[in-house]
């Protein structure tokens, strides 16, 4: 069993040091977890990390990602910049599993291990409350890091409309899109809490708000 979330909470008197909570949140696309995030970060003073952003960095030039990614995929998935561009990258692996799943292997460890510098540097800050958002949150093992993992549920028809209202999306995008995705029963078994957001946000606050009680974080 992997000890990291025992370890990182004690100093070298083996006594901790503060007593930040860390979540976990993931779900699938068109959920609404942004919408979660950004509550969290202005009625908890949560401090949000997102691997999507973290990647994003990663895959800049003169970072070692980029490197692979480009030699994997070839120069038509970079700008007039020579910086990768995201849509056509994004166009060719949510199309393709295997291609997805070899950008996965090559990003997600080095997002973990940044994650893993900024959670240190946010305990010793003395942050209470650290929200980390990742689409392979399951895959990549976040529960022996953090204290809590959530999932955000949204039925599918739902989902569906806002990627086409917010994105632009076509319905045949949006079914390849959720198609490449861990279907619903995945995410209920790995995660400790489900938060409904098919409805109203006043309903998901309400249910946020309870978890949050429970774990003894008020807002702030």
């Amino acid at each position: 069993m992997y000890h990291w979330k025992w370890t990182c909470i004690q100093d070298r008197t083996g006594m901790r040091r503060n007593n930040m909570k860390i979540i976990g949140i993931t779900g699938g696309v068109g959920s609404g977890k942004s919408k979660v995030l950004k509550f969290l970060e202005e009625n908890y003073k949560a401090v949000v990390c997102e691997a999507d952003k973290m990647a994003h960095k990663l895959q800049m030039p003169g970072q070692w990602c980029y490197d692979k990614i480009v030699e994997h995929f070839g120069d038509k998935i970079l700008n007039s910049e020579k910086e990768i561009d995201r849509k056509k990258l994004g166009a060719i692996v949510f199309a393709d599993s295997n291609e997805l799943q070899f950008l996965n292997r090559l990003i997600h460890p080095e997002v973990k291990r940044e994650f893993l510098k900024r959670m240190e540097t946010e305990r010793v800050q003395g942050t209470v409350l650290l929200v980390f958002e990742a689409a392979l949150l399951l895959e990549e093992h976040y529960e022996e890091i953090c204290d809590e993992l959530w999932y955000i549920y949204t039925e599918k028809s739902v989902r569906m409309q806002r990627l086409k209202e917010a994105r632009g999306y076509t319905e045949e995008r949006c079914e390849e899109i959720i198609r490449n995705q861990n279907p619903d029963d995945v995410f209920r078994r790995g995660c400790d809490r489900v938060i409904d957001n098919s409805g109203t946000f006043e309903d998901t606050k309400v249910q946020i708000k309870e978890i949050l009680e429970k774990m003894e974080i008020q807002s702030r």
